[in-house]
Formats: C-alpha cells, sequence, structure tokens
C-alpha cells in the first residue's frame, strides 16, 4: 500500500487539537517533503526518521514521500510528529501494516537509534486521545503522566522498534498502570515559626478561607515575605480534577511541579509583562497561569514596572488570561491567590517608630504612585505589619501551628461550598444579595463607610466578600456589624 493515516496530536495553549499525519508514497527521484504549517523542528523531523528507521533494521523507501499534516491551517510546532511520521512511512512502505494504526494516537520524538525521547503537553494529549476514545502510545518516560488519566489505555514504548514489534504482535509492549498517589515529601513551612503578627496571622487565615488577595505592608524583616510562604499550608488540598489541570499547565510549560501540591511562584521584581501573563510567537503559559489554584507572591510590589503591575488587574477578576496573536487565540487558567508585600517608603522605615526613614513626602508620594488605584482596588486584604518588639522575638512559645489553623479554614471552605458551590472570593453580585443580606444596622455601617473611605463599587463588593469569610470562621450564619468591622478594617489604603 502506498497510502497510510497516523492519528496524533498538536498542542495549542491547554489544547491538543486532532493532527492526521497522511503519509503518500509515489514513483520519483528520492525526496521526502512535509506540508501542513510545519515548523522548523517539524520540518527536521525528516533527517531524524530517516535515521531512527534505518537505525531500527527497516528499510527507508528510494521513492518519493510526500507528509501532509492536517489540517493544513493548524501549525505544527515540535518534535512530538516524529513518530507518527516514521509509522506512516512504515506503514506506507509495507513494512507495517495499517490495520495495526487504527483507533490508536502517537506522539513522540525519536532519537537517530530509534529511541523514544520525552515531549511536553502529554496530560493535554492524553486528556484529547481519552475522549476521542483511542489508546495512546508515547515514550516510555511520559507513559506515567499519561496514565494519570482515568480510563485511557497508555503504551509506552523505549523506541521505535519494540512499539513496532507490539503492533504485529511478535513481541508486545506492558500496559502503563495508572499511578498512585503520592504524598510529596517536601515539608511545608508552618505558621508556627512566626513570632507576634497577630493581626497579620489573621489576615492570612481570612484569605486562605476565601480565597482572598493580600497585600502586606511594612518595614524590612517585619515577616512580610515569611508571612506569605507559609500561606500553601493552610490551603485546601487540591482535588484530583485541579491536580490534572496544574499538571497538564506545568507539562506545556515543560516544567516540574509536585503532583497534588498547590504552586507557590515568587516572582521577581524585574519579571516582564510576557514572563508574568505568557506568550511569545507560541503562546506559552507564564507565571500567573503556573500560580493557577495556588499562590502568585509578588514581593517589593513598587519595585515592579508599572505597565507589568497593570497587567494583573483583568486575570484577578475573569480568572484568566487571553492572548491574542494576528491567527489565532489562546486562554489559560488564571484562577490564583495574589500576595503581595511592599515597604512603606522607598528607604522602608517610614512606618517604624523611630527616626531612621531619610525619605521626604514628595519621596514617598512617587513611590507609592507606583500602584494604581484599580490594582489596589482589586486587593481584598490591605496589612500593616509592624516591626516585632524583642520580647516577641524572645518567646519561646510557639504560636498556632499551621495544621491548627487549617482545620479552622477547612470548616469554613466546607460551609461556602456547601451554601454556593464555590469560594467567597468568587461571589457574583447578584450571589452578593442573596448570601450576604444585610440588616438595618449593617446597611447604616456599609453607607458611613462608603462616605468616609470613598469605596467604590468593586470595593464595597470586596468588603462584603471578606465579611462573609469572617462570618463562616465564626460559624455564622448572618453577617453581623462585627464581621463588617474587621472587614473594613483591612481597606487599609483608603483609610
Amino acid at each position: 500500500m502506498s497510502f497510510a493515516q497516523v492519528w496524533s496530536r498538536a498542542v495549542m495553549g491547554l489544547n491538543a487539537p486532532t493532527v492526521q499525519v497522511e503519509t503518500h508514497l509515489s514513483q520519483g527521484l528520492p525526496a521526502l517533503t512535509i506540508v501542513g504549517l510545519p515548523e522548523a523542528a517539524v520540518r527536521e523531523s525528516k533527517d531524524r526518521v530517516r535515521s531512527a528507521i534505518l537505525n531500527s533494521g527497516f528499510q527507508f523507501p528510494q521513492r518519493r514521500l510526500t507528509i501532509n499534516l492536517a489540517p493544513a491551517d493548524l501549525p505544527k510546532e515540535g518534535s512530538r510528529l516524529d513518530l507518527p511520521i516514521a509509522l506512516g512511512v512504515l506503514a506506507a512502505t509495507g513494512q507495517l501494516s495499517v490495520d495495526a494504526l487504527n483507533n490508536r494516537e502517537f506522539i513522540g520524538e525519536l532519537a537517530l537509534n530509534g529511541d523514544l525521547r520525552t515531549v511536553n503537553g502529554v496530560l493535554a494529549v492524553a486528556r484529547a486521545t481519552h475522549l476521542a476514545r483511542r489508546e495512546l502510545f508515547l515514550p516510555h518516560a511520559n507513559a506515567i503522566e499519561a496514565a494519570r488519566i482515568d480510563g485511557l489505555t497508555v503504551w509506552g514504548a523505549p523506541n521505535l522498534a519494540a512499539l513496532c514489534a507490539h503492533l504485529e504482535g511478535t513481541t508486545l509492549l506492558a500496559a502503563t498502570p495508572k499511578p498512585k498517589p503520592q504524598v510529596s515529601n517536601a515539608p511545608l513551612l508552618d505558621l508556627a515559626d512566626i513570632k507576634g503578627q497577630h493581626r497579620a496571622r489573621r489576615a492570612l487565615e481570612i484569605a486562605a478561607a476565601g480565597g482572598h488577595s493580600i497585600l502586606f505592608s511594612g518595614p524590612p524583616g517585619t515577616g512580610k515575605t515569611l508571612l506569605a510562604s507559609r500561606l500553601p499550608s493552610i490551603l485546601p488540598p487540591l482535588t484530583d480534577e485541579e491536580s490534572l489541570e496544574v499538571a497538564n499547565i506545568y507539562s506545556i510549560a515543560s516544567s516540574q511541579h509536585p503532583f497534588g501540591l498547590r504552586p507557590f511562584r515568587a516572582v521577581h521584581h524585574t519579571t516582564s509583562a510576557v514572563a508574568l501573563v505568557g506568550g511569545g510567537s507560541q503562546p506559552r503559559p507564564g507565571e500567573i497561569t503556573l500560580a493557577h489554584h495556588g499562590v502568585l507572591f509578588l514581593d517589593e510590589l513598587p519595585e515592579f514596572d508599572r505597565k507589568v503591575l497593570e497587567v494583573l488587574r483583568q486575570p484577578i477578576e475573569s480568572n484568566e488570561v487571553v492572548i491574542s496573536r494576528a491567527a489565532r487565540q489562546v486562554t489559560f487558567p488564571a484562577k490564583f491567590q495574589l500576595v503581595a508585600a511592599m515597604n512603606p517608603c522607598p528607604c522602608g522605615y517610614a512606618s517604624d517608630t523611630t527616626t531612621r526613614c531619610t525619605c521626604t513626602t514628595d519621596m514617598i508620594s512617587r513611590y507609592r504612585a507606583k500602584l494604581s488605584g484599580p490594582l489596589l482596588d482589586r486587593i481584598d486584604l490591605h496589612i500593616e505589619v509592624p516591626a516585632i518588639p524583642a520580647s516577641d522575638l524572645q518567646q519561646t512559645q510557639a504560636g498556632e501551628n499551621s495544621e491548627t489553623v487549617r482545620k479552622r479554614v477547612f470548616a469554613a471552605r466546607d460551609r461556602q461550598l456547601s451554601r454556593q458551590q464555590g469560594t467567597n472570593q468568587s461571589l457574583t453580585p447578584t450571589q452578593l444579595d442573596k448570601f450576604v443580606p444585610l440588616g438595618e444596622p449593617e446597611q447604616k455601617l456599609m453607607q458611613m463607610a462608603q462616605t468616609r473611605l470613598a469605596l467604590s463599587a468593586r470595593a464595597y463588593h470586596r468588603v462584603l466578600r471578606v465579611a462573609r469569610t469572617i462570618a463562616d470562621l465564626a460559624n455564622s450564619v448572618d453577617v453581623r456589624s462585627p464581621h463588617l468591622t474587621e472587614a473594613l478594617g483591612y481597606r487599609g489604603f483608603e483609610q
């Protein structure tokens, strides 16, 4: 037979569209032509494929080969199409049965000696293959990752020869079983390490319980970074579906992350806007997406370029990042908790009780002006972190540990999920009217607060969301004035 078709997958964003690798063998001078918008790595595959076929004990045809990657208008990039191209050549030349390729999909990079090398984006490919009800063949090193998808039959092969032997039924491979859940051995940082800072610890607990964003402000060395790094230790564990979403993102980004753990991304202030939100000619996820279902920590917030910070505004509201290019549009998820830290002035000591601050009023104003009002409006909790007195540092008795706080956070989250199937941070204005009804005293309190603090409509709703979380932590059905008063106390910049 002079024609063969092999099923494979491309990767676009977090999706894996189908690619049909069509191979036609015809008369003419020996040549191999690849059409269908192949990028450089795909065009170079013909040399890898030829060497891999010869070194695996097969014959490479001395005739004209045309390989079409359909659909023709979908750009193909990366080396994952090496394996389906090689199988198409073998099937078109009669060295492999065409029927052996039915209802099966193949991805993998070929070494010159025929070995199969790992590729990225395996989880996206595995999910799409499962929906198409086909089996998946891929490099052995990628098999465990793909096997996390329930109901998918995964075959990992070490090289081209072993895979072809399995397809012909001579030497069968073993199907890859679903891996057992593993608990990471990496120790989580504990809240017990933090001495003093009771108000900041309380705010951190509220942020964890409701999924709220938080900004710490205070002099150097007061524990802002220490507090931020302890947030993952009191957050609920990821669900199975959330774990797969996070693993899929890191697979696309060719980055490593322990399966089942919430991401914690600490971003340096020299980061560019593209690195933060993602991008490139072939769009890749940025730090915002890598923090999906986890924490994005921005230390020294005013030191970031203002244009970089402004790109956070839309993802905080919509929980997604949309990257548009001339030919396509890619959407990345971005449901993260923003934790930021800053000094009160350039030297850092404006709020200190000492006289160490050397900044003028104009210097402080310019420093704080780097943070726009719309961005600060989107941060739920603004917390002052004062200097720690020596008496607190000398205490030998540790405060509450993460396990104790985590139990209260779990209980509050359970109340939210049973009431509205989501966290309080994601409550819409319509849901706020339903789940946060205010009595007459509470209404008067909010009217007075909006007038005195000049709260925007967005800030007003964020106060209600935080108050709802405080009420949940107190196991209160209704939101009362003390809950609202505490929530208003966390709007530091308006005050």
